[in-house]
């Protein structure tokens, strides 16, 4: 683990840790929201958790803190997929309000742009 990066980059670490894991400790909040033209729902939620998870330990070291920075981006990219069905209909909402999934939108734009920040590091 590298000290000398700064506190918020260990915070986004810890945030894709926890999202990571609680696709494995509350799944059901993930399947409602999984779009109904993907295959596999239960895999995909598994899969992407690891995923997150992973993408979050990678950010600690230097050797894989860039390539988990392209894989965050990656990965908010596509969940926009969700982000854009929930907004779909009611049902597809899950019981967000429609002006909450409106402002998660921008909010995946910032969060790849906090990780493209620390590239430079």
């Amino acid at each position: 683990m590298n000290l000398q990066y700064p506190w918020h980059l260990y915070l986004m670490a810890g945030i894709y840790i926890f999202a990571g894991i609680m696709h494995f400790v509350k799944p059901k909040i993930y399947l409602r929201i999984m779009p109904r033209y993907l295959p596999f729902h239960t895999p995909l939620v598994y899969i992407s958790g690891v995923i997150e998870f992973f993408l979050g330990i990678g950010l600690c070291f230097s050797l894989t803190k860039n390539i988990s920075i392209y894989g965050i981006i990656c990965m908010l990219l596509v969940f926009l997929l969700v982000h854009f069905y929930m907004l779909s209909g009611e049902k597809a909402a899950a019981g967000v309000p429609k002006w909450l999934l409106i402002i998660r939108l921008p909010l995946q734009f910032f969060l790849m742009y906090w990780a493209y920040q620390y590239l430079t590091l």
